[in-house]
């Protein structure tokens, strides 16, 4: 098993991308804590994923919350001890035309994406640099590193990401911590779904037409990324033996935008 006793934190892990990723790391051996603004729901999780509570356990979490990360960082490191791996996921997507989007969603959007990712790599790092190791995964997206209409926020903050990233690798190589960014594109999850009516309504085109000419007209077999792809990533840059992997981004998207 490639993570055997290793300790993960996912944020967003109760549905979705997150879960995924949790569901392949406790595969792997290791001991996952399932991080989520919904606790009933990481709960339900964490209890589908191991009854005992032994090597899945609930955390409380909204990830823009200062005190709330800081509790639940520490929640994880008494129940299990140490802390390997952060997998910086939760978010949300808000679509709107730049002229017409609301300054609070904006704020919104970029604190859960990027305070969220900031608060939680800080608390994570503490442990790490103790341990002298850890692996910090940010979710960014090909939005990442291209733009589309109506995302304004969204694309800022996956860009935002990009750099967080690099600066963690830096600064924890002398402490044996790597950072990378995992890019997706479009995965059919409750987020992507919530958006195909919304960009339908304000681009005037059909709900197939959002799939077939915007979301997925750039791959290269017109298929969507699933949350099974980019668990596999994420499992792989996880395990990666040493810090020759660092500091960059890995694209996940059936060929939309190839570096």
């Amino acid at each position: 098993m490639r993570l055997k006793d290793k300790v993960a934190v996912v944020t967003g892990a109760a549905s979705g991308i997150g879960r995924e990723i949790a569901a392949t790391y406790l595969r792997e051996g290791a001991k996952v804590a399932i991080a989520d603004l919904d606790l009933k729901a990481a709960q339900a999780t964490a209890r589908a994923f191991d009854a005992s509570g032994k090597r899945a356990i609930a955390v409380a979490m909204d990830v823009a919350d200062e005190a709330q990360v800081e509790a639940g960082i520490a929640k994880v490191i008494a129940a299990f001890g140490a802390l390997d791996v952060l997998v910086s996921n939760a978010g949300i997507q808000i679509v709107a035309p730049l002229v017409e989007f609301e300054f609070a969603k904006w704020k919104k959007l970029l604190a859960i994406h990027l305070d969220g990712a900031f608060l939680t790599t800080r608390a994570a790092l503490r442990q790490m640099y103790k341990q002298k190791s850890g692996c910090i995964l940010y979710m960014g997206s090909v939005h990442s590193k291209e733009a589309s209409r109506l995302k304004a926020p969204y694309v800022t903050a996956k860009h935002g990401l990009l750099g967080l990233a690099r600066v963690v690798a830096k600064e924890g190589a002398a402490h044996g911590v790597r950072a990378n960014v995992i890019c997706p594109g479009f995965v059919r999850t409750p987020l992507v779904e919530k958006q195909i009516p919304e960009q339908a309504k304000e681009l005037g085109i059909s709900e197939e037409n959002v799939v077939k000419k915007v979301m997925l007209k750039d791959t290269v077999d017109g298929e969507f990324t699933t949350v099974q792809d980019v668990a596999e990533t994420a499992l792989y840059l996880a395990a990666f033996p040493s810090n020759a992997l660092t500091g960059q981004s890995i694209v996940v998207s059936h060929g939309w935008f190839m570096n």
